[in-house]
């Protein structure tokens, strides 16, 4: 085995095989979803619920509880937004992308604070202070609840949000032992970059959304 191959796979080596497959497939539908998500395409949610669903499941096995709530609330969320995105707004308009407005802010800010307050808690009921990921965690955990409301209330500025959490992620993961999970990230922030300029294409383009 070369010495490359080793750095970056030897972890998967004491894995079993299925939750190796298990990982990867849901790689793969989360790069699906992140796609839609910047095509501004509804399959963002069904491909999200698939790769979310199988990550709930690998990190409660894993013992990792705050990558576990991540995933949860954005299964819950995936299905707020689908939601949303589908509520037309008028008979022939469907909720169109907009600007954070002053009081979305506010509320993102809230629910940063709230989810720092609310890992905390988690993380001194499971005794998960052991590490300075954790620590990492409870801020990329913050910053990823924050970056999904947006998304699911389809503001252009959720893409600054998971452009910052998916930086943090891509070291992170690989630190963790999960190489799969931080290409994914990596490939996340490529995707999210362009998904922000994608959605301030429309918005722009869009002169009726400019003011809301």
């Amino acid at each position: 085995m070369s010495p490359i191959f080793e750095f970056l796979f030897g972890q998967y080596a004491d894995y079993e095989t299925y939750y190796i497959v298990l990982e990867i497939v849901a790689v793969i539908f989360g790069l699906l979803s992140v796609w839609y998500s910047k095509q501004n395409n509804i399959l963002v949610y069904p491909t999200g619920l698939i790769s979310t669903s199988i990550y709930v499941y690998l990190l409660f096995k894993w013992g990792l509880i705050g990558d576990m709530m991540i995933n949860g609330y954005y299964f819950i969320m995936s299905l707020y937004g689908w939601y949303v995105w589908t509520r037309k707004v008028d008979d022939s308009h469907f909720t169109p992308i907009t600007r954070t407005t002053s009081k979305e802010h506010k509320i993102s800010i809230l629910i940063f604070m709230a989810t720092l307050v609310f890992v905390f808690v988690v993380y001194q009921m499971f005794d998960k202070w052991t590490s300075w990921t954790a620590y990492v965690d409870t801020v990329t955990t913050a910053v990823f609840f924050v970056g999904m409301w947006l998304m699911a209330k389809r503001k252009v500025e959720n893409w600054l949000y998971w452009i910052v959490g998916d930086i943090i992620s891509v070291p992170l993961y690989f630190y963790k032992g999960f190489t799969f999970t931080s290409f994914q990230y990596l490939i996340f922030t490529i995707i999210a970059i362009f998904g922000y300029l994608a959605w301030k294409r429309n918005l722009d383009s869009n002169p009726l959304t400019l003011s809301k």
